[in-house]
């Protein structure tokens, strides 16, 4: 009854969260376009400075995720969500204030740097937090519970949004992820992954100044071995479905990051999208997201199992691509939005893979790695697709194609659903877990 009471505070957590930082998203173009290219519905400097931000936070996030799981795994995961979750309120404040072209500026900069800790983390401590109070077999239900909440959060803030003015969305945002990191501290009850011995507070009163030398060298060692990438590299080499599951999770976010580069611009410029009909479109997109992690996922992942789910999910984000990047018309993208109660399944499953391949000392570091690989993907992705955007909404495009990249992010997903046919049923029991401490690096 503890854990179960945990995990309901943790699900109040992330969809605090969720619908802080997430329900921006539908104002967050106009926004842009407003501030650097007013009056217009096609802006290759919003499209280029877009994917500039997004591939700096991946930059950071790659270095940043993995080792934030790993310290939750000596910390705590309570203490390592109050970061990103503290970090993610200041650029929300700033667009409540102002959303003129100086604020934007200063709004770009100050969510470039705090995002390269918080984008992502949540998530990955979310699904540690999860595998630590969550038998192997219920697992991926638990898991696509949680995703379910989250993905009910963006329904409901992007709800919120749609009857909110632009001032005001930003406005109830900050109001909210303030709230979300008060009741994290005041209610979340913490797990420690490792032994007594080696689980410290990361804040040390004046008393623990005087513990031994002895114990503060552990301490020290403990770090290094946190800081180090040789822990990152054994996983991804120690086992073939772990990395296969790495290749996936590289692709489906190479997908996923071009979605943020290039398909709502596309919209902008094809059919003239603002944020109300954003918002319509992210409301279908999330609540079919909602109904298949709830309803659907917990049903059919153990009957037919989480590799079968992921393959059916990128496979419905390839047909999801192909159909928008081809619109003939304004309503095809809110039809083909339907196909996202499959593609909503594929990462879920792929991190109730992942969690059954390490044992309970390195969920963190397991679902950081798998984050870390995500963020390598996202430094590529707008990188491939906001010059390629760019370059076919334009004038200067080589053939008329305005679709053309939401097609290449298709393709993406195709390759991600190949790798996946590839992985095999993950184990469920302790044997032929991967374990951190048998491969030592030095």
């Amino acid at each position: 009854m503890e854990k179960l009471a945990g995990l309901s505070h943790l699900f109040v957590t992330v969809f605090l969260s969720n619908f802080a930082v997430l329900m921006v998203n539908p104002a967050i173009t106009d926004v842009t376009m407003a501030a650097l290219c007013p009056g217009k519905d096609q802006c290759s400097l919003a499209i280029y400075l877009s994917g500039l931000q997004q591939a700096i936070i991946g930059m950071g996030t790659l270095v940043m995720i993995p080792l934030i799981g790993k310290l939750s795994d000596v910390y705590g995961r309570k203490a390592l969500l109050t970061l990103p979750m503290t970090l993610s309120i200041l650029p929300l404040v700033i667009l409540a204030y102002s959303r003129s072209t100086t604020y934007f500026y200063v709004y770009y900069v100050f969510r470039t740097l705090t995002a390269m800790t918080s984008e992502g983390s949540v998530q990955c401590l979310a699904l540690a937090y999860v595998a630590d109070n969550i038998s192997e077999g219920k697992r991926v239900s638990a898991i696509g519970v949680l995703t379910g909440v989250g993905t009910a959060a963006i329904v409901c803030g992007t709800l919120a949004t749609r009857f909110l003015s632009t001032a005001q969305t930003f406005q109830v945002a900050a109001f909210v992820a303030m709230a979300a990191v008060v009741y994290m501290r005041l209610f979340l009850k913490d797990t420690n992954r490792i032994n007594d011995a080696l689980v410290q507070p990361m804040l040390k009163s004046g008393s623990d100044v005087t513990k031994s030398d002895e114990e503060s060298s552990k301490k020290i060692q403990v770090f290094k071995r946190i800081s180090s990438m040789g822990e990152l590299i054994c996983l991804l080499s120690s086992s073939g479905t772990f990395s296969r599951a790495a290749f996936v999770a590289f692709f489906n976010s190479l997908a996923e990051g071009g979605l943020h580069a290039s398909l709502l611009y596309f919209f902008k410029a094809q059919f003239h999208f603002n944020k109300d009909q954003f918002a319509d479109l992210m409301l279908i997109v999330n609540i079919g997201g909602t109904f298949s992690q709830l309803l659907l996922m917990p049903t059919f992942a153990p009957i037919i199992g989480e590799e079968k789910l992921l393959s059916i999910g990128l496979f419905a984000g390839f047909l999801n691509m192909l159909l928008n990047s081809i619109a003939w018309s304004v309503w095809v993208p809110y039809a083909v939005a339907g196909f996202y109660v499959f593609t909503s399944v594929a990462t879920p499953s792929l991190r109730s893979i992942v969690s059954k391949q390490v044992g309970p000392m390195e969920q963190g570091m397991a679902q950081g790695c798998i984050s870390g690989v995500s963020s390598f993907a996202n430094i590529i992705s707008p990188l491939i697709y906001s010059p390629l955007a760019a370059l076919f909404l334009s004038d200067r495009a080589p053939f008329h194609f305005p679709g053309f990249s939401v097609m290449c992010i298709g393709l993406a997903w195709m390759m991600a659903f190949i790798a996946s046919t590839m992985i095999k049923a993950a184990p469920h029991s302790s044997r032929g877990k991967i374990s951190i401490k048998d491969y030592t690096v030095a």
